[in-house]
């Protein structure tokens, strides 16, 4: 099973993003996904600076696939769209059906995980447009995955989101500037605070979401490695890692010996659990609540 890193979901600072792939290029990991896919106003980084770390990632022997944003708000957005979409060199994360019909005219992409697909008839029409890869929406119970598995095209390639923290939601409203009373037109990029996110918790102090701009995150991360043969045999190509600040080289080297089978003395879900500072999850693989952790 191949590993891949998703596109770094929070607000960094330019130079942690570059170090950040500068150490993503000795990885054993297989495919990485490139850029912004949470606020078009976060433009540390432009096309042309993630087109250069894509040549370099490249250049290491990953694959590269750019990722678009998962919420279209402004012609601006719609403008930015086409150049990404345009690309003559890597393939295409579409995160929202905008993007698919540009694609569709231009060739092969990917179906990214915030694209709500759920059975196989709409599967087969995605790949009918072009599309060679699906990233799995992390609420398909195990049960309906399988399901659709079954009837996909032989062709299609498959990814489930196997380690880091969910996308639960999308906003026209900045979460991170409401919380420091701010507007969103007005936000001082506040969200570039917090390089993992704004932790939300509960009255009675447990750790619930995460805000990170305009998108509300699980706290917890969900964490499906000890799930790797089952995932395998049922037809899983591709192993996704959402990427956060720290631990990333010895996430994906622990994840990397576990797919290898191997073997621990402890269960790899439990080492990697020490990564993630509110635990971690598996209750929608298991088609319960998404917060439940069965291990």
């Amino acid at each position: 099973m191949k590993i891949s890193i998703a596109p770094i979901p929070y607000f960094w600072d330019k130079e942690n993003v570059l170090q950040f792939y500068k150490t993503v290029e000795q990885l054993p990991v297989d495919i990485v996904y490139l850029g912004e896919t949470v606020c078009s106003k976060r433009r540390q980084l432009r096309l042309e600076d993630w087109l250069e770390i894509a040549r370099q990632l490249s250049a290491s022997g990953k694959e590269v696939v750019l990722s678009t944003l998962a919420l279209i708000e402004a012609e601006s957005e719609l403008s930015s769209l086409k150049h990404i979409t345009g690309n003559a060199h890597y393939a295409v994360e579409a995160n929202d059906m905008a993007a698919i019909h540009m694609l569709s005219e231009n060739g092969a992409f990917v179906i990214g995980p915030h694209i709500n697909v759920y059975n196989d008839k709409t599967l087969s029409h995605l790949h009918e447009l072009g599309a060679k890869r699906w990233v799995i929406p992390f609420e398909l119970a195990q049960q309906t995955l399988t399901e659709v598995l079954s009837n996909k095209p032989p062709q299609l390639e498959t990814e489930i989101i196997g380690f880091g923290r969910l996308a639960l939601a999308f906003s026209a409203r900045c979460f991170s500037a409401r919380a420091h009373n701010l507007a969103k037109d007005e936000c001082d990029f506040v969200c570039n605070k917090y390089d993992d996110g704004l932790l939300l918790e509960t009255q009675d102090k447990a750790s619930f979401l995460v805000i990170n701009g305009i998108q509300i995150q699980s706290a917890m991360a969900q964490n499906l490695i000890d799930h790797h043969d089952e995932l395998e045999s049922s037809g899983i190509d591709i192993f996704r890692i959402i990427p956060q600040m720290n631990n990333i080289e010895a996430t994906v080297e622990l994840i990397r010996q576990t797919l290898d089978k191997v073997p621990t003395t402890t269960p790899a879900s439990v080492l990697l659990g020490k990564y993630q500072a509110y635990g971690c999850c598996d209750g929608y693989y298991h088609g319960r609540e998404g917060m439940e952790w069965q291990g």
